[in-house]
C-alpha cells in the first residue's frame, strides 16, 4: 500500500477522474483521494490539503496562491490539467522545491462549447426548450448566421477555428488583440479590424484570449456601448475578460440582445447573482473544457506526470511561462 502516502484529486465533479486514467501503478505508491466538490476556502482548504504530497489540479478551479502553498508541508508535486494555469504560484512553488507538471488537452472541445453558445443564443434553444415544456409553441424568432459579422476578440489557436467555422457559416470575420497584426489576420482569411471597430460592427462577438492585466475587464461599459442593440456577446475563455456589472447593466437595458457564458468572476455562481435575474442570457457552469476526450487526455497523462515523477524523471514541467504558440494558444 502507499506507506502513508497520500495523493489528492481535485474537483472531480462528474467522478470520472478514476476512470479516465491508468491510477494502478499509482496507487502502489499512494493513497489517492477523489474529492467530487469544491474545497473549503481559507484555512479549511489548507486543513484539507495538509496531508497530501501530491495533488492533481483541474484547471484553475482550485487556485494555489503563495499562501495556500506555503501552508502545505508535505506537498512535493503538483500536477495541472492542460498546460497553462495562472492561479498556480509558480515562484512559490519553485522556493518550495515543488514540482509542477501538466498535461495536453484538447483544443476542439472549447471551440465546439463556443459554437453551441452562439448557436443556442441565435435560434433562442434555451427559451424555446423551457416554452414547449409550458405548453408554449413558437415564442421566439431566431437569427440566421449566414451574412452575419462574427467578431473574434483573439485569433489564436482557438479563436482562428471559431473563425473557420464561422467562415463555414457563411460569416464575415474580423478580429482584433493586442498582439494581432494584419498580416496574421490575412493568413487566416480573416478582416483585421481595430479595436473599436470591432465591437461596433459585431452582430456576435466571441472571446479568446488569455486573463492577463491587460486583458482583464475589456470588455467593459464602454465596448458594449459600441455594440449594435442585436448583438450576441459570447465569453467561454475567462470570466474576468468581461466587466460583470457593466454586461448585466446593458442586458437590463437593452444596449445588447444576449449574452451567451460559460464563464464568470466567480465559480460557481451565487443563487443571488444578477445574471441569473439578467434578459436574455444562455448560461453554462464552465463546461468549455468538460469532454469525454478532453477528460481523458487529462487523466490519462496527469497518472503518467505522478508515475514519472516517482521515477525521479518528471515529465511535461511547467514554470509559469506562457507556452510556445505551438504548443498552447488561446
Amino acid at each position: 500500500m502507499s506507506g502513508g502516502r497520500r495523493l489528492a484529486i481535485l474537483d472531480d465533479f462528474q467522478g470520472v477522474a478514476l476512470a479516465n486514467g491508468d491510477w494502478t501503478k499509482v496507487a502502489a505508491t499512494f493513497e489517492i483521494d477523489v474529492f467530487r466538490n469544491w474545497l473549503p476556502q481559507g484555512e479549511e482548504r489548507s486543513r484539507t490539503l495538509a496531508p497530501y504530497e501530491a495533488i492533481v489540479a483541474m484547471r484553475e478551479r482550485t487556485p494555489f496562491p503563495a499562501a495556500l502553498i506555503d501552508s502545505l508541508p508535505k506537498l512535493r508535486l503538483l500536477v495541472t490539467t492542460g498546460m497553462w494555469n495562472r492561479s498556480i504560484d509558480h515562484e512559490a512553488a519553485a522556493r518550495r522545491g515543488i514540482t509542477v507538471c501538466g498535461t495536453g488537452s484538447s483544443p476542439q472541445a472549447p471551440v465546439e462549447l463556443t459554437w453551441a453558445l452562439i448557436l443556442a443564443a441565435a435560434r433562442h434553444i434555451a427559451a424555446e426548450d423551457a416554452g414547449v415544456r409550458q405548453g408554449q409553441w413558437q415564442t421566439r424568432v431566431g437569427t440566421e448566421l449566414h451574412g452575419k459579422t462574427l467578431a473574434v476578440l483573439g485569433l489564436g489557436r482557438l479563436g482562428r477555428q471559431v473563425a473557420r467555422i464561422g467562415q463555414a457559416f457563411g460569416m464575415h470575420v474580423i478580429a482584433w488583440s493586442t498582439n494581432l497584426t494584419p498580416e496574421r489576420a490575412a493568413e487566416a482569411g480573416v478582416e483585421y479590424v481595430s479595436k473599436e471597430e470591432l465591437f461596433r460592427r459585431a452582430d456576435v462577438l466571441t472571446l479568446h484570449v488569455i486573463l492577463g492585466d491587460r486583458n482583464r475587464g475589456i470588455v467593459g461599459a464602454r465596448e458594449l456601448a459600441l455594440m449594435k442593440p442585436t448583438a450576441i456577446l459570447v465569453n467561454a475563455a475567462r470570466g474576468p475578460l468581461v466587466d460583470e456589472d457593466a454586461l448585466v447593466a446593458a442586458l437590463e437595458k437593452g444596449r445588447i440582445a444576449c449574452a451567451a457564458l460559460d464563464v464568470y468572476d466567480v465559480e460557481p455562481l451565487a443563487p443571488n447573482h444578477r445574471l441569473l435575474r439578467a434578459p436574455n442570457t444562455v448560461l453554462t457552469p464552465h463546461v468549455g473544457i468538460t469532454t469525454d476526450a478532453n477528460y481523458a487526455v487529462y487523466y490519462r497523462e496527469a497518472a503518467e506526470d505522478v508515475l514519472a515523477w516517482l521515477a525521479g524523471a518528471p515529465i511535461r514541467v511547467v514554470d509559469g511561462k506562457r507556452p510556445t504558440a505551438g504548443a498552447w494558444s488561446p
